[in-house]
Order: structure tokens, then sequence, then C-alpha cells
């Protein structure tokens, strides 16, 4: 399951399910990205989302709607973490055999190669520095590419943070501000229902995503693949 398929089969289910064509807004693409970013299986939000319909589909007429997935968090938070407790009997071979995802060094590779070019192509000025050593470090590990998928996605990792601190430490400060003010107004709605830390991460996710989007960086983990 790429990262592609996850967010499709996410919004397929959602929009299925609420009966009337959405666009999916900020928040609901920011909660997906964690999800995705804990490894929440899609088999469990796809179910989770169908058991709040089932329930608010038995609700009298005139309840109030279901709009964002942000009414599904809750549900998808038991489930995965009834999933979790299930797991934790499963061996160490069943588990090492999950972990391969079905990756091949050569789609690796190729996954690399081609964050490589995007990266290239980022005219961020105040960035190239971070660029450059972004663009070494995925050099090095392609040349050194090993069978060790798990240790390729926390090298992987560690270079998406490298270029995370790079956006948000080198970003045109008005304009990071005119960003930070525009989430905080589309969270508003929503801010009451969440803890300080999820509110937080929410907010980072949402920021980075639109500054991903802006300067043509590409997410770089194996699940992105």
């Amino acid at each position: 399951m790429n990262y592609f398929n996850y967010y499709t089969e996410i919004e397929d289910t959602f929009v299925r399910r609420r009966g009337k064509h959405l666009f999916l807004s900020p928040l609901d693409w920011a909660l997906m990205e964690a999800w995705q970013d804990r490894g929440i299986p899609l088999h469990i939000v796809l179910r989770s989302i169908e058991s709040v319909f089932d329930v608010f589909d038995k609700q009298p007429p005139g309840t109030r709607t279901i709009k964002s997935l942000f009414y599904c968090r809750e549900e998808i938070e038991v489930q995965y973490k009834e999933w979790m407790a299930s797991q934790a009997g499963k061996s160490e071979e069943t588990e090492a055999k999950e972990e391969t995802g079905g990756f091949s060094l050569e789609a690796i590779r190729g996954h690399i190669e081609t964050a490589i070019e995007k990266l290239g192509r980022v005219a961020v000025g105040e960035m190239d520095e971070d660029i450059t050593r972004a663009i070494e470090r995925l050099n090095q590990l392609n040349a050194d590419l090993a069978t060790n998928f798990e240790s390729i996605d926390g090298s992987l990792g560690d270079v998406e943070k490298l270029l995370e601190r790079a956006m948000l430490t080198n970003w045109d400060r008005g304009h990071l501000k005119v960003l930070e003010k525009e989430i905080a107004s589309q969270l508003r709605a929503y801010k009451a229902d969440m803890d300080a830390d999820s509110y937080k991460n929410t907010f980072d996710l949402m920021l980075l995503k639109r500054l991903r989007e802006e300067a043509g960086i590409p997410r770089l983990g194996l699940y992105f693949l």
C-alpha cells in the first residue's frame, strides 16, 4: 500500500459514507498524514470510518452531520489500540516478513533518485545549503544500499527531518506568519476538542505540508514509495 493509495482509499470511503461530494479539508489531510506516519494500517482507518457512520446513520434526522474525518479520530484510536494489543503475541518471524513491506532494492533506488531529482529543482534560495546536504546524504545512501529496509527508512527519515528544520528555520518569516494564521483559522472550530499535544502536532503537520507543497519538497520515507 503506497502513499497515494492510503490517502485515496480513506478519501473514497469517507466521501461515499458522507453521501455527498465533499472535498477534504487541510485538517483531514493532516490527520491522514499523521495516521500514516504512525503506521496505523489502512484497514483500521477504513473500518473505523465505517463504524462511525454506521452509528450515525441510526440517529434521528437532523442530527449534526459528519463534516470531517476529525469526528472519526477517537474511533480510529480505539481500534488501533485494540489491534496493537492483538499483535503483541506475533512471532518475530512473522514481523520480519511484514517489515519488508514488499519493497525491492530497485524500487527503493528509483524512489531515492526521484527524490534527488525533485530536490534539485527546489528554488528556495535560503535552503540551498540544506538541500545540497540532503542530496549528498541521499546519494550516499543510494550508493551503499543494502537490504536492511528498517535502516534505509530510518536514514530517509533523518534526511526528511533535516529538510523540515530547514523549512521552518529559513522560510520567509512574513510568509510563515501568514501560513500560521491560516492554519490556526482552519483549526479554530476543532481546537476545543483537542488536547494541547494533538493540536500542536496537527498544526505542525499542516504547516509542513503547506511548506513542502510550495517548495516542491518530496516525502522520503519508504511508505511514500
